[in-house]
């Protein structure tokens, strides 16, 4: 295919000039016509030469995307021209993806080969496929640019942040995560049995094994670790309350990454976890298991599921986590909270779940409500504007201290905070043993 070039533009408006001279002087009309001849030759040549130009393309692009993260496809040139190729790359994404980096631009000599890179930027998890290539190469002359199609349709799966797990998983084997761990145990004391060590100035008079020590004629203290082979379950309502955004990213999004990332950390500590994601019915189920590749079934559960305009039957979602899982765990259940219809559900479904199990009730802030509240009223619409969300705080703080009145874990928090402080809050439910 052969696109006209603004050099080619340019170059008719000679003959069109001419023209219009050749209207008050018949005499330059066969100068107008040898004009227009040669403009036409230049163009076949100009053409011919550009088709003779022959050009390999590869691509490398990962078959699995993270979620709002940078992802690089690395595509690779290489000229069998007897020319210098002077190209522009461009690439076909998908939907609900932004590509950083195009077009491209390049040249290459006669035989030689280049590696040219480009971001794909999802914005929504699933599968999807990314397009073809087109490559426009400038003919020798200017004239046109011939665009090549390359079919490079490669199928891609976009997960949650798996830049983030990864970026976790480094920090666990540089032993931070077993430092915090450390230190979140004296808010409980101890636990199960690790190993004698010497003692330290950080540690405790009480932690010193007296009789180690007068073995080893030094001071000695018991290590603990958190209690292990415990199960944890996700609940993730994927309804219309979960839809709202912050930051462009979903509350469902916000939740399904807290999931992983204390999937991850408790898979690492030797707990089993295990997910149930719902809407109108149960939509994912991972029962609870343990072991390195727990956390990839959650993602490969969840990394297609997104939350729909639909209200959450959480009566269905509890039953089947009655019925399907009967050791003791700890649900997570991750929930807005706009109305008196799911504060009942909720408060009587929790009170079901005990003692069996031990619920913990994740409720999303509103930041703009929060926001709004801390800025003065200019008129009376705004007025009224902040008199009810201070209501709507006060109905839903009202809901929180009953739920913890039923002995339910409430963990009141904004979106962008949720993975730290959730992380926070199992090692704290572990160090104080309360699984």
């Amino acid at each position: 295919m052969l696109i006209p070039r603004p050099t080619l533009v340019l170059l008719f408006v000679v003959p069109a000039l001419l023209a219009l001279l050749a209207m008050g002087d018949t005499s330059l009309r066969p100068f107008v016509w040898w004009v227009n001849g040669a403009i036409l030759l230049l163009m076949l040549i100009d053409a011919g030469l550009g088709f003779r130009a022959k050009l390999r393309l590869l691509h490398t692009a990962p078959d699995v995307f993270s979620l709002g993260r940078n992802n690089r496809v690395m595509l690779e040139l290489r000229s069998h021209a007897r020319r210098t190729l002077h190209l522009k790359i461009r690439g076909d994404g998908f939907q609900y993806a932004e590509l950083k980096g195009l077009p491209l631009v390049a040249s290459l000599q006669p035989g030689e080969s280049c590696n040219l890179e480009y971001y794909v930027t999802p914005r929504r998890r699933g599968a999807f496929a990314l397009g073809a290539h087109y490559v426009r190469i400038i003919t020798p002359l200017g004239l046109w640019a011939r665009q090549l199609c390359f079919e490079t349709r490669h199928g891609v799966r976009v997960y949650p942040d798996l830049q983030a797990l990864r970026a976790f998983e480094l920090t666990a084997r540089q032993d931070r995560e077993v430092g915090f761990r450390r230190a979140t145990r004296l808010k409980g004391g101890e636990s199960e049995f690790a190993r004698l060590r010497e003692y330290t100035r950080d540690d405790e008079y009480r932690a010193i094994d007296w009789k180690s020590t007068a073995r080893r004629q030094k001071l000695i203290a018991r290590e603990y670790q958190l209690e292990s082979n415990q199960n944890l379950m996700f609940m993730l309502d994927a309804g219309r309350l979960m839809t709202a955004e912050t930051n462009q990213i979903s509350y469902f999004d916000y939740a399904l990454n807290a999931c992983l990332m204390l999937g991850q950390m408790a898979a690492r500590n030797g707990d089993r976890v295990g997910l149930i994601g719902f809407d109108v019915k149960v939509r994912a189920f991972v029962p609870p298991a343990g072991g390195p590749g727990a956390p990839r079934r959650l993602i490969q559960a969840c990394y297609d599921l997104h939350p729909s305009l639909v209200e959450s039957d959480y009566d269905r979602a509890f039953a089947e986590l009655a019925v399907r899982v009967r050791k003791r765990c700890l649900v997570i259940l991750f929930v807005q909270v706009l109305d008196e219809a799911v504060a009942d559900v909720l408060q009587r479904r929790t009170r079901a779940l005990l003692p069996r199990h031990l619920p913990l009730l994740v409720v999303f802030r509103d930041a703009d409500i929060d926001a709004m509240l801390q800025t003065a009223a200019v008129d009376d619409a705004e007025l009224y504007a902040h008199a009810a969300a201070a209501e709507l705080l006060r109905w839903r703080q009202g809901f929180i201290s009953d739920m913890r009145g039923r002995g339910a874990l409430v963990l009141d928090v904004r979106p962008r905070e949720l993975t730290g402080k959730l992380l926070d809050r199992y090692l704290e439910i572990k160090a104080r043993q309360l699984l």
